[in-house]
C-alpha cells in the first residue's frame, strides 16, 4: 500500500504484528496464504508471515514457482502448507519436498494458459507421490474463468492426467487442500452429499466433450437444489 511503499520491512511488521492477528481474533480466516516470487514476498520474507499466522492458529498456503523456481515449494513443505498453487517452475527437489510433506499441489491450468506459462508438471507430481487437486484461479487478471469443467479439460488435454484422476483432483485432493477431506470431497457416510448428476456418456465422455450444458441436476447436502428444464 501507499503508505509502505518505501517503509517494506514495516509494511512487514505491520502484517505480523497487527493485521494477522486481528484476523485470527475476529475469525476472518482460516489460511495465511504468501506469494512468493520475484516482485512479490522472498522465501525469508514469506517464512516469517506463514510462521506468524501459524503462531495465530492460520494454517499457511502458498502460491509459488509460477513465473521461476523461487524455492516456494521447499518452503511449502517447510512449514506443512496445506496446499502450494501453481508450480509451473517447480524443480526436482521442491517436488520431492512436497511429496514428503504431503502437501497438495494446485494446478492452474487456465492461468498458464492465459500467461502463456509452461503448464504445472502434474505428472511428474502424481509419480513422485505429490497430491495433485486442479482449479480454476478465477481472477481478471489471469485467469478469468470460473469454468471448472475448462480447468479440467486443460488438465486431461495439456497436462496429460487421466479423466478419473483429472475427477480426483477436483473432490477429494480439492477437499484435501481446503484441510475439509473429511467433510467433503468424497460421497461416504458421514460426509455431506454434495454433487452433481450430468448428461454424459460416461466421464471419459464428458471431459473428451467440451460443450456447455451438460449439469442435469445438482444437489447440496443431499437435497436437490437445481435441475435443468425438461
Amino acid at each position: 500500500p501507499a503508505e509502505h511503499a518505501d517503509d517494506r520491512d514495516g509494511y512487514l511488521r505491520m502484517v505480523i504484528e497487527r493485521l494477522i492477528p486481528e484476523i485470527a481474533r475476529r475469525g476472518l480466516a482460516r489460511f495465511c496464504d504468501v506469494f512468493v516470487e520475484d516482485g512479490a514476498f522472498s522465501v525469508e520474507e514469506a517464512r516469517a508471515v506463514l510462521r506468524a499466522g501459524l503462531g495465530a492458529g492460520l494454517a499457511p498456503k502458498l502460491h509459488v514457482d509460477q513465473l521461476g523456481d523461487s524455492g516456494g515449494a521447499s518452503l511449502a513443505a517447510e512449514v506443512q502448507a496445506a496446499s502450494a498453487d501453481h508450480l509451473e517452475h517447480v524443480s526436482e527437489r521442491g517436488i520431492a519436498d512436497l511429496a514428503e510433506a504431503g502437501v497438495v499441489a494446485v494446478s492452474l491450468p487456465i492461468a498458464s494458459a492465459v500467461l502463456a506459462q509452461p503448464m504445472m508438471p502434474a505428472r511428474r507430481l502424481l509419480e513422485a507421490g505429490v497430491p495433485v487437486a486442479v482449479a480454476t484461479d478465477y481472477n481478471p487478471g489471469s485467469a478469468p474463468s470460473f469454468d471448472l469443467h475448462l480447468a479440467m479439460w486443460l488438465a486431461c488435454t495439456m497436462q496429460r492426467l487421466t479423466p478419473a484422476e483429472v475427477l480426483h483432483a477436483v473432490t477429494l485432493d480439492a477437499a484435501r487442500a481446503l484441510l475439509l477431506h473429511d467433510e467433503i470431497g468424497s460421497l461416504e457416510p458421514g460426509k455431506v452429499a454434495d454433487f452433481v448428476l450430468l448428461d454424459a456418456l460416461d466421464l471419459d465422455h464428458w471431459l473428451y466433450h467440451f460443450r456447455r450444458g451438460a449439469v442435469v441436476e445438482t444437489f447440496i447436502g443431499g437435497k436437490r437444489v437445481s435441475a435443468r428444464p425438461t
